[in-house]
């Protein structure tokens, strides 16, 4: 297995090359600790802790804004969920969720236990899949997670791969930072827990077993088993884990119950990677065009090293893992020489590595914001956007979720929200529950549906008069609903309570099922449905359209929870 540089904060970087760009050097340090603060940090904080001026912080926080990669809240900066798009791009490159994620998912299934996949990173394991158990005592790492390869199963069957100079850095990294201090996302270790001798043990005795042991590495209580899961060619790409707590099985017992299942699993994986890779699809238009317009729209506050080094990134992708200096430029639409000097610079910084003619991703590509983006839930995706709708049409928004019940009818619960300040205004907390009959939201979920299991949901639902415009009679309702589905849209005048009027279009994820509904709600006095419409259905499309493209990349490769 070819090893990748150390990635621990704590190794000493080399000296870059000359032909490095050092503004984007700089502006890659400043998206990292945004990323290191958990996706949000104040403006004057990234300053302190990268020592540029606050002009060049400035001025990538411009560059990342227009983007899209970046908001600016006030004070501070927060990422957004485009950003992905970069961790996308390695993911889909390994093609590793996409081929042998389903079915991790369905071990995890047959074993009602936590199951992941995670690849070697220098020296650390990161995650690129999740398929986690909810329980009480559970798998809280998020895809793109950073572990030292001392603390887990996985990294004694990478670390088997290790040569001297690997051996060296990963003592070194251990003496810089014995807390672990450097990899947030496990507990600090403790003195005297996991010494340099116990995991070279661990090491030896998974080359002889042909699979690892985590017994209670990470965190009290926490147990796995893993397995390498190898290529046609023999090299480990990944390890497969299957995680479990000592309430539920003890880690003396895990290997006996697990073991058979995960062989057999990993032997599928292995069947799955000994098909060819996916072709490459279509490439989409070079990015170089659109980055000179924003240059000159913005001349200074837009850092054009640093968009040029991200589109450097999302070159590669499905059917593109490794690629030559030629097709990265033909991708990216620059120039020979300007793709070779960002090639160079994202190499010396490991984000890319390189034979000496084709160029990959490396996992620490996820270091740019993957893992706190990746646990995005619908409402935080769709909060900004409201947000912004609110400013634009002065009236409040939402987002509700169809909930279902068999004893229950069908619901819509209002899951995010942003009031507008109006002498009269609408006043909905989040949680609330409306019957979805007679909401403007629940019946663009509800035309959705199949019509067989629209009729038969309202069949079961007592359509009870809220007011007196209310649609009790259920064919007049079946009517209604195929014109919100031909429509796209709905607009309940006065229906749920006197003077309430509301409009709401869906939001759909990848596949194109409504997840979700936006509205705007307004009294019914201030003006006529069709002047509603007119005013307010286009802001409220175009803030669908743009929580649904935030959905397509956010959704790509991690869960986003409705709630």
């Amino acid at each position: 297995m070819e090893s990748e540089s150390m990635t621990h904060p704590a190794t000493a970087p080399s000296a870059p090359p000359p032909e490095a760009v050092g503004p984007l050097m700089r502006s890659l340090a400043v998206l990292r600790e945004l990323t290191a603060g958990g996706g949000r940090a104040a403006v004057g904080d990234l300053v302190r802790v990268t020592g540029l001026a606050r002009s060049t912080v400035d001025r990538v926080l411009s560059t990342l804004a227009r983007l899209g990669y970046v908001r600016v809240e006030g004070r501070d900066a927060v990422l957004a969920p485009r950003l992905l798009e970069l961790g996308n791009a390695y993911l889909a490159a390994t093609e590793l969720p996409d081929r042998l994620g389903p079915l991790a998912d369905r071990l995890a299934d047959a074993l009602d236990e936590s199951v992941s996949l995670a690849v070697p990173d220098g020296d650390g394991v990161r995650f690129v899949h999740q398929a986690t158990r909810r329980r009480a005592m559970s798998l809280a790492f998020r895809i793109g997670d950073l572990l030292p390869a001392e603390r887990g199963a996985p990294g004694a069957l990478f670390a088997d791969a290790w040569d001297a100079g690997d051996w060296r850095r990963w003592r070194a990294r251990r003496a810089a930072d014995p807390a672990d201090a450097g990899f947030p996302a496990v507990p600090p270790r403790r003195p005297g827990s996991s010494t340099a001798a116990a995991f070279e043990a661990r090491v030896a005795a998974a080359r002889t077993a042909g699979w690892s042991l985590d017994d209670q590495l990470i965190e009290p209580g926490l147990v796995a088993v893993a397995l390498p899961v190898r290529a046609p060619s023999g090299r480990p790409v990944c390890a497969l884990s299957v995680v479990s707590h000592t309430s539920r099985r003890p880690a003396a017992e895990l290997p006996d119950a697990v073991l058979p299942h995960l062989r057999a699993t990993v032997a599928a994986m292995e069947r799955t990677l000994a098909v060819p890779r996916t072709p490459a699809a279509p490439a989409p238009p070079p990015p170089a065009p659109w980055m000179r317009a924003s240059k000159q729209e913005l001349g200074p506050e837009f850092v054009e090293s640093l968009a040029r080094g991200l589109a450097t990134l999302t070159a590669f992708g499905a059917g593109r893992a490794e690629l030559p200096l030629t097709a990265v430029a033909e991708a990216t639409g620059l120039p020979r020489a300007t793709a070779r000097r960002a090639l160079i610079t994202l190499e010396h910084l490991g984000y890319l590595a390189t034979d000496g003619r084709l160029f990959r991703l490396t996992p620490k590509v996820l270091d740019l914001g993957f893992a706190p983006l990746s646990a995005l839930t619908l409402p935080a995706v769709a909060q900004p956007h409201l947000a912004a709708l609110v400013e634009r049409v002065h009236d409040s928004a939402s987002m509700a979720i169809l909930v279902t019940g068999e004893a229950a009818p069908d619901t819509v619960q209002y899951v995010a929200r942003v009031p507008t300040v109006r002498i009269m205004s609408v006043n909905i907390t989040l949680g609330t529950r409306f019957p979805a009959y007679a909401t403007s939201m629940g019946r663009v979920l509800l035309a959705d549906l199949p019509p067989a299991e629209r009729a038969a949901r309202l069949s079961r639902t007592g359509l009870v008069p809220l007011t007196r415009r209310t649609v009790t009679d259920p064919a007049r309702l079946l009517a209604v609903l195929d014109g919100v589905r031909a429509d796209g849209y709905a607009l309940v005048d006065e229906e749920l309570e006197d003077g309430l009027r509301s409009l709401a279009v869906p939001v759909r994820d990848r596949t194109g099922r409504a997840v979700a509904a936006v509205n705007v709600s307004t009294h019914a006095g201030r003006c006529t449905p069709d002047e509603t419409r007119e005013a307010v259905l286009p802001a409220l499309r175009a803030s669908a359209a743009a929580i649904e493209a935030d959905l397509r990349v956010a959704g790509r490769y991690a869960r986003i929870p409705a709630v």
